[in-house]
């Protein structure tokens, strides 16, 4: 993976102060230098710049970016962050028609594609990514972005200037671009948080491409594209027929994401889905006499303050020891205690460039450098959940009927320590009701669904464009803070689009969340994995990490010149702290408590400290 950002103005010749334009390049390149630094590169013309910090996964000696390959004297240029994982299949086409290879690297076939193919090109690509194209033919800039939203590209507009980046960050490097929030972006901080909505970079006037399309900038403006998105399709497979399809394209997914000339690692969990990852990776190195490492995550004294709940329970060690007697894995156990779970609330929002999903995002941030000193590549098990219904409001009446995002019902206690001015001035019930009512709108169905067939689209559709969207997030600056690249083999796009149109009763036959995923692969797993009962992502039960995050929320809430005493009521922050307990059910997800909430206040202001906002 890579960091990639560049500006484009057909008004302005960049040229002309080339010093000073290269210098702001570099800038921006450093600012998200952190996703990989082992090659880096400039590319300035008259009307654009490009730049790229390399993290080397493939061709480690002549993979360095931006690629420029001139063709009938006009010349096509590329920066991009991502993995493709069908380049075998590109390539020998495009060497019939001419094309010389002068790299191993998928970056230079993604080029020689659109060249050959044209604009559209992109749905021949299986992988993620983020990319710039500079076509100096047709002289425009396009951006894209992977059909799921793996891969972050923030851009902004300003004075016919487009900036762009693969972090928010690197947008502020630009000459007059400043960080700047409104009311909606507040809206977004404690209506949709730690979520996005899809395009919305909370700041003002920066966005995202969203995923599944692409832009494009040229003399005539600014357009966008949707050149991917799910659609219904009457299923006519039967039972066995879909297991074996499930079966294939899960397993070629994960075999296809090996690919790499630096060893891949995988995250252990204990569960099905980082146990399905692990096991087709595990036999994919054996088979070159290659013992995969692995890792698992959990807190320090866990052992000793975990409380088995609804959500969680119980422990992973135990499942993650039966896979390790089951294959062959040179397995490592990582840990972290409250002190580094608290302090990296405030590193976790430096790679965001946000507030997230507190010290979820703080923990895998800090698991991810761990794993980094050894790998880096990592496949993991995310979206699964979302993809073959693993969440409760897929099932639970009470969640899947409610109007509304099944994970996010609470929003009276997002706002509960907020002042009754600026809880008024929110309106966070109108403006979360109209954002969910947005993209069931959008929810493809097919004419003789019943009423609870639609339910059900509605359902996966939103997990796929929402929940799984801010999983993505997380993971993606959670690792490539660090430099790892993460792949999620259960986010390609065949996979989403064959199982959104499977009947219900095959994603949950007799009465099991995920049976069609579970018998799918259940060659694979030992039978006490297979038939585990899902556990999320773990989280410290240790109370002193309460009181950490008390003693730093007092003294926020302690000084009046604290960003966000503009608009929390200190005596609704006090009350709250002092009794917690009291709002224990999640306020988003299912990890996402009490201690979660201060800990969200607390990098809330933090963001806003270090944006001046």
């Amino acid at each position: 993976m890579c960091g990639i950002a560049g500006f484009c103005d057909f008004g302005i010749d960049f040229k002309e102060k080339a010093e000073y334009w290269n210098r702001i390049l570099i800038k921006m390149r450093k600012s998200v230098a952190h996703r990989g630094s082992d090659n880096v590169g400039e590319y300035l013309r008259e009307h654009v710049g490009l730049s790229h910090t390399r993290l080397s996964i493939r061709d480690l000696c002549y993979g360095m970016q931006p690629i420029v390959r001139v063709i009938d004297n006009k010349e096509y240029v590329i920066v991009y962050n991502g993995e493709i994982y069908n380049t075998d299949e590109l390539t020998p086409e495009l060497t019939r028609e001419g094309f010389i290879f002068e790299t191993t690297t998928d970056t230079e076939v993604i080029l020689y594609a659109y060249i050959h193919y044209g604009i559209d090109f992109v749905n021949r690509l299986n992988g993620i990514f983020a990319f710039a194209i500079w076509d100096g033919a047709a002289e425009r800039l396009v951006l894209y972005r992977d059909r799921l939203g793996v891969k972050p590209l923030f851009y902004t507009v300003n004075d016919n200037t487009i900036v762009f980046g693969s972090e928010i960050k690197a947008l502020f490097c630009f000459p007059g671009i400043k960080p700047e929030i409104d009311i909606n972006g507040f809206r977004e901080i404690f209506g949709i948080g730690p979520a996005r909505t899809s395009g919305n970079g909370v700041f003002k006037n920066i966005h995202e491409i969203k995923p599944g399309y692409y832009s494009v900038f040229s003399r005539e403006g600014f357009d966008t594209v949707h050149y991917w998105d799910i659609a219904a399709i009457e299923h006519t497979d039967n039972y066995l027929q879909t297991i074996d399809k499930v079966s294939f394209l899960v397993c070629d997914a994960i075999t296809r994401q090996m690919v790499s000339d630096v060893p891949v690692c995988s995250f252990l969990s204990g569960g099905i889905d980082s146990s399905i990852v692990t096991a087709v990776a595990s036999d994919f190195l054996n088979e070159k006499c290659v013992t995969l490492n692995t890792f698992s995550f959990d807190f320090k004294d866990n052992s000793r303050y975990f409380q088995a709940n609804s959500f969680q329970p119980e422990r992973d060690r135990p499942y993650i020891d039966i896979m390790l007697r089951q294959y062959n894995l040179n397995h490592t156990y990582l840990e972290c205690d409250e002190e580094n779970l608290a302090d990296l609330l405030y590193t976790s929002v430096d790679a965001k460039d946000l507030p997230g999903m507190a010290d979820i995002d703080s923990s895998l941030l800090y698991f991810c450098s761990l794993v980094r000193k050894n790998n880096k590549v990592a496949l993991t098990g995310e979206c699964a959940d979302e993809i073959f219904g693993g969440y409760p409001w897929f099932y639970r009446k009470e969640l899947f009927w409610f109007n509304g995002f099944p994970w996010s019902r609470n929003i009276r206690t997002r706002q509960i320590m907020l002042t009754d001015d600026f809880v008024k001035e929110l309106n966070l019930e109108e403006y979360v009701h109209e954002r969910y009512l947005e993209s069931v709108r959008e929810v493809p169905c097919l004419d003789k669904d019943s009423e609870i067939e639609k339910r059900r689209r509605e359902i996966a559709y939103l997990n796929i464009k929402w929940f799984m969207q801010t999983l993505l997030d997380r993971m993606d600056r959670a690792s490539m803070y660090s430099g790892l690249e993460a792949r999620v083999p259960f986010a390609d796009h065949r996979i989403v689009e064959y199982v959104f149109n499977v009947p219900w009763d095959m994603k949950y036959r007799d009465g099991v969340e995920k049976s069609l995923l579970r018998e799918a692969c259940k060659e694979l797993l030992p039978e006490k994995i297979l038939f585990r009962k899902k556990s999320p992502y773990p989280k410290t039960y240790n109370p002193n990490y309460l009181r950490i995050l008390t003693e730093m929320f007092s003294k926020i809430i302690n000084n009046p010149n604290s960003p966000i005493m503009s608009f929390v009521d200190k005596k609704k922050a006090l009350s709250f702290i002092q009794a917690p307990a009291e709002y224990g059910n999640p306020w988003f997800g299912q990890l996402m408590a009490s201690p979660q909430l201060i800990a969200y206040m607390i990098q809330v202001n933090y963001w806003m400290e270090k944006y001046h906002l």
